[in-house]
C-alpha cells in the first residue's frame, strides 16, 4: 500500500485489493438500474414500493461505498474505477429510459454521453500511462448529485415543469464545470503532477 500526496493536497492510502465491501457496494449500484426500469415500465409506469426501495438503495450506495472504503481503510485502484463507472452506467441507463418514455430531452442524453465518454477516455489514458486511476474531482461528485436531483424530480414530480427546467440548467452547468476540472487535472498529471 503506497501513500502519496495527490494534486488536491490530500494524502490517501490506496491498496491493490479487489474484493472489498466498498467495491461490492459500488458494483451493485449499477445493477439496480435495470430492475428499476423493468419494474416501472411493466407496472404501467407507476411507482411502487419495489421501485422506491431500488432507487433508495441506489442513492444510499453512492454514499456508502466511499464511506465504507474510508472507514475500513480499503480505498483501492479497483474501487476508484468501479465507483465512477457505476455512477455513469446507472445514471446512463436511467436517463436512456426516461428519454425513451419522453420525460427527458434527447439532446441532454447526447450531452451526457459525450461528456462522460470523454472523461472516461481521459481516465483510461491516465491509467494506461501511469498504471493507476486518478480520483474523482469534487465538481464531478457534485454533478452526480445534481444529476440525481434532476432525474428524481422528473421521475417523481411529473408536473413540476419549472423545477425540471431549473435542475436541468443546473445539471448542464455543473457537468460543464466538472468536465473542465477533469480536463485541467489530466493536463496537470500529464505535466508530472503527483496523484493517487
Amino acid at each position: 500500500m503506497g501513500i502519496t500526496k495527490n494534486i488536491d493536497g490530500k494524502t490517501v492510502a490506496v491498496s491493490g485489493r479487489v474484493f472489498t465491501l466498498s467495491n461490492f457496494i459500488s458494483f451493485t449500484r449499477f445493477l439496480v438500474a435495470f430492475p428499476i426500469v423493468w419494474v416501472h415500465y411493466n407496472n404501467g409506469m407507476a411507482i411502487n414500493n419495489t421501485v422506491l426501495a431500488l432507487i433508495f438503495y441506489g442513492i444510499l450506495s453512492d454514499y456508502a461505498d466511499g464511506l465504507v472504503a474510508r472507514r475500513t481503510n480499503t480505498i483501492s485502484e479497483v474501487g476508484k474505477m468501479i465507483d465512477p463507472i457505476s455512477d455513469k452506467l446507472c445514471a446512463g441507463t436511467l436517463f436512456i429510459y426516461t428519454v425513451w418514455i419522453g420525460w427527458v430531452p434527447f439532446w441532454f442524453l447526447i450531452f451526457f454521453i459525450i461528456r462522460d465518454v470523454s472523461i472516461l477516455a481521459g481516465s483510461t489514458f491516465i491509467k494506461l500511462r501511469y498504471g493507476k486511476v486518478a480520483m474523482s474531482t469534487m465538481s464531478g461528485k457534485i454533478s452526480v448529485n445534481v444529476l440525481a436531483l434532476y432525474w428524481l424530480s422528473v421521475f417523481f414530480f411529473r408536473d413540476a415543469v419549472t423545477a425540471h427546467e431549473f435542475l436541468l440548467g443546473c445539471a448542464v452547468t455543473i457537468m460543464a464545470i466538472s468536465f473542465f476540472d477533469y480536463f485541467n487535472r489530466y493536463r496537470k498529471i500529464m505535466k508530472g503532477a503527483e496523484f493517487n
